[in-house]
């Protein structure tokens, strides 16, 4: 039998097993962690002076003190220290506001980016980057490929919902 949960590492309780509230309060101190998980921030090498309880960072490349050997981890602080979380793919912290989230992916943390598709009221607003719409080419006055350009907005806006058939 394995010591932890796949995913989180939480520790497992074994039959038989002495001093079980233990372990069962390790795993309660992480999923508290973990569970709509925020951080205080990212990419800090060296950990807080007075740090919080319940206050979770993303660490650093190359951390010091408390934090060595963690590169790239969450941090949490509890009243038992610090414990560290290794993080899986897909894995999200909210950062605070203007900051948004970050995300684990291909091995790293990705901070302030939109990924994915946004659907407001079951329309795709922002999703896969189209294609290019070119350059008016012409004279000072409208012409034809003013023209074309307008109507390649207008077919992109519609296209994503933002304005409906027939004008603005």
């Amino acid at each position: 039998m394995t010591e932890t949960t796949d995913r989180l590492a939480l520790p497992l309780l074994h039959a038989a097993q002495a001093q079980k509230e233990m372990y069962h309060n390790e795993a309660l101190v992480r999923l508290d962690l973990l569970t709509q998980a925020a951080a205080e921030g990212i990419g800090a090498d060296m950990p807080p002076i007075d740090p919080q309880p319940g206050r979770c960072w993303i660490i650093g490349n190359a951390p010091e003190g408390a934090w060595r050997g963690h590169a790239g981890e969450v941090a949490g602080w509890t009243e038992g220290g610090w414990r560290f979380v290794v993080p899986r793919e897909g894995m999200r912290l909210w950062l605070g506001r203007g900051a948004g989230h970050a995300l684990f992916t291909d091995g790293g943390w990705r901070a302030g980016e939109v990924h994915g598709r946004l659907i407001v009221e079951g329309q795709q607003v922002i999703g896969a980057r189209a294609t290019a719409i070119p350059e008016p080419e012409g004279g000072t006055v409208v012409d034809a490929a003013a023209r074309a350009a307008i109507s390649a907005v207008l077919v992109a806006l519609r296209a994503h919902g933002l304005i409906e058939e027939g004008g603005l």
